[in-house]
């Protein structure tokens, strides 16, 4: 492994070309939330572990500070990971939001900094968390090669250099307004051709005392060098209440920026943020006022895939839009006919030309078609724990994690389970990390350790 990442540097250099664009490449690397391609797949595909466990085909593990639901992050050569630091004070839980990093190939932690201010939207809440099921720490970090960004649910935005010299923060709370969202925000931050994107799809209205009446949903753009804003752009929507919210991340896509949450799906100039189209709505008339969406849009074979809330359909949305759009206008096909085609939580995988949907409310693994949404295989997945982590695929295999730490891995042709590894504790009952792919190696996050397999 070494020795392929080496060589691959001195070709680059060679060819004049800088070692971190391979961050961009996606060539043995998972630089952001869904991996290099945006939907869950490896970029360059190479032999992946299929057998394992938590004292077999271990390359290296690591002992984390706290839970986090993030995804390990990997360049050429390190592993970024969001964290909180748990303590115990007079019985209330309390803990720092901390930046790791880790040496890719050692697991060695190179540094770790305490990132997050202790800002509390609307005096509420711990210094880690806003509810009980997840903490500020839940999104993503993510890398262009030059520089590693971590945001948090309370806010925080924090850029550090790949040796761990903070470069910039802010807090996006503190600029615009307290966050109006009922659970923890935890949307992950999106770099793309030197951008750095973030949603904000929140309710208009204050909830349990937090947050600003009229509050407005917004993308934000801003320079990852500085942090400053290059746009900020209102996203309308007719929704109410809770499904105003969304904790999805914007998703690039042949120019474009996709962005689903309060019951439609848009497209968006990444230059200036403005609407280029506007497809919805899985909530007709709007009357569902709890929808609140979790999983983020995903592309694949001309289509645009996005999940209705709870054990709502799936929609597949015609590329090429531009306009608005409703109803059957712009719909190539939808899963009303097929109730196991759901998801409430996971973001749906692209791989090898076909969609796997992971429904984590009725335990089922599907293949479908991205042409014409035919269900070509499904599996009922074991176990009394939720699957919400969200699949990946990578050499004909598909890899998921529920929340016992128990992972799951699946022939992408046939759907039978190669590998079924209990890799967190026995008591844990809330991981929520997905698989990472990077080279030959997974790595895998569970509540108390980063588990690098090869």
């Amino acid at each position: 492994m070494k020795s392929s990442v080496f060589l691959h540097a001195l070709l680059l250099l060679k060819l004049g070309v800088p070692f971190f664009l391979s961050a961009e490449s996606g060539l043995g690397t998972w630089t952001n939330w869904r991996g290099p391609n945006y939907n869950g797949s490896q970029g360059q595909e190479g032999a992946l572990p299929e057998k394992f466990g938590p004292d077999e085909g271990v390359r290296w593990k690591c002992s984390l500070p706290g839970s986090s639901a993030a995804t390990p992050i990997i360049d050429s050569s390190r592993v970024f990971l969001s964290s909180v630091t748990m303590s115990s004070d007079a019985g209330e839980k309390q803990g720092d939001l901390v930046a790791l990093c880790l040496d890719r190939f050692t697991g060695k932690i190179l540094w770790q900094r305490k990132a997050g201010s202790g800002y509390l939207p609307g005096g509420d809440g711990f210094s880690h968390q806003l509810d009980s099921k997840s903490n500020y720490a839940s999104p993503s970090p993510v890398t262009d090669g030059e520089r590693v960004i971590f945001f948090f649910g309370n806010g925080d935005l924090v850029a550090y250099s790949l040796k761990g010299e903070e470069e910039w923060r802010r807090n996006v709370q503190r600029d615009f307004g307290d966050f109006c969202f009922q659970w923890t925000f935890s949307s992950s931050p999106t770099l793309h051709r030197n951008r750095l994107y973030l949603p904000v799809l929140q309710r208009d209205e204050p909830v349990h005392g937090r947050g600003e009446p009229n509050a407005e949903s917004f993308l934000l753009c801003m320079d990852p060098k500085n942090g400053k804003t290059l746009w900020k752009k209102t996203r309308a929507s007719s929704a109410r209440k809770e499904s105003l919210e969304s904790f999805g991340t914007i998703i690039p896509h042949e120019g474009q920026l996709l962005v689903a949450g309060g019951d439609v799906l848009t497209g968006h100039d990444p230059k200036t943020g403005n609407e280029l189209w506007r497809w919805g709505t899985w909530n007709p008339g709007h009357k569902q006022e709890w929808w609140r969406l979790v999983p983020s849009p995903v592309v694949g074979g001309g289509r645009m895939l996005v999940c209705a809330p709870k054990k709502a359909p799936v929609y597949a949305i015609e590329t090429g839009l531009s306009g608005t759009h409703s109803g059957e206008d712009g719909l190539a096909w939808s899963t009303e006919d097929q109730p196991i085609l759901t998801s409430d939580v996971p973001t749906p995988l692209y791989y090898r030309d076909k969609f796997f949907v992971l429904s984590d409310l009725r335990k089922v693994l599907s293949r479908v078609n991205p042409k014409n949404g035919k269900l070509e295989w499904s599996l009922d997945l074991p176990g009394k724990y939720k699957w919400r982590s969200s699949p990946t695929g990578g050499d004909g295999k598909i890899y998921m994690m529920n929340h016992n730490g128990e992972v799951l891995v699946v022939s992408s042709e046939s759907g039978k389970i190669l590998t079924h590894a209990k890799m967190g504790d026995s008591y844990d009952d809330n991981t929520r990390s997905s698989v990472a792919l990077a080279g030959n190696n997974l790595f895998i996050r569970t509540n108390k350790i980063l588990y690098c397999i090869e």
